[in-house]
């Protein structure tokens, strides 16, 4: 059977793009949980069917099944999560150290620039939030602990990204889709790439509307006690209140004196860890 292999993590999978021991209905329970969000909190069978690909006899019996672990409401025709959902990422962020390390750092940024401040994960081809503190809503969608966007449209991916080993990286390259999010987004594996290794030797990467009109922003790796990237850090703001020369200027050297630190701190916390 012909193999192939994930972007990033280099596993080998089927013809199908999945491996032999993969579990397709866990997949679809997954999707269907996906499918509601901030701008979804409540969704019909015939919208959760259409957003999922499903049958809509196939959501429901997922629905229902979800909603009798205690995992879906159910009112009328109308479907939401209940608070037990929680439990499903809960486990992985109480074993990281990082977001409550790096909160009261952030929330000091913030109130120092007025403007949004994140730290995010690599998951795959997305970057996903692990802790955030906003003050002015400057995009279309909620961002909130959990949102996953495309790495390469966004400056916290980038410095993830350019942070991978040199054959993660060409795999992620090979294998990533660069849509056009809006008219900016770069979308030129051989200009990404390019990029990339200038945010390695920079040490930061910005972002001028790839990911949403009107939105610019500035972001650095967090490092732990190898000098191994584990996390990056952005500010975030709107294209009329921050040029990208501004935010070079007057964000960056606060954004880095944020990021020492938070990397202070996790390496004191690994030291307790470890004795």
């Amino acid at each position: 059977m012909a193999t192939d292999t994930d972007p990033i993590a280099g596993t080998a999978t089927g013809a199908s793009g999945h491996g032999p021991d993969f579990v397709q209905s866990l997949e679809r329970g997954l999707a269907v949980i996906r499918a509601f969000g901030p701008e979804t909190p409540q969704l019909t069978l015939s919208e959760v069917a259409r957003s999922t690909g499903l049958t809509r006899a196939a959501a429901r019996r997922f629905l229902l099944t979800l909603a009798e672990l205690g995992y879906v409401r159910v009112d009328g025709r109308v479907f939401s999560l209940r608070p037990r959902i929680l439990e499903l990422g809960f486990a992985y962020l109480s074993g990281l150290s990082l977001p409550e390390t790096a909160q009261p750092h952030m929330e000091e940024l913030v109130a120092k620039v007025h403007e949004s401040c994140s730290v995010s994960v690599l998951d795959g081809e997305d970057v996903v939030y692990v802790a955030r503190v906003p003050t002015r809503r400057i995009m279309s969608v909620t961002i909130a602990v959990g949102t996953h966007f495309p790495a390469y449209a966004t400056s916290m991916g980038r410095v993830l990204l350019a942070g991978l080993p040199p054959a993660a990286l060409e795999r992620y390259l090979t294998a990533v889709e660069l849509e056009p999010l809006t008219r900016r987004t770069l979308t030129s594996r051989d200009q990404l790439g390019a990029l990339l290794q200038t945010v390695r030797s920079q040490g930061y990467a910005m972002v001028d509307q790839e990911l949403e009109d009107g939105l610019r922003s500035i972001a650095m790796p967090i490092h732990d006690g190898n000098d191994d990237v584990i996390a990056a850090i952005n500010l975030s703001s709107h294209a009329s209140r921050a040029t990208l020369d501004m935010m070079r200027r007057e964000l960056l050297p606060l954004l880095r004196s944020t990021v020492e630190q938070i990397e202070a701190d996790l390496r004191v916390t690994s030291h307790r860890v470890v004795r």
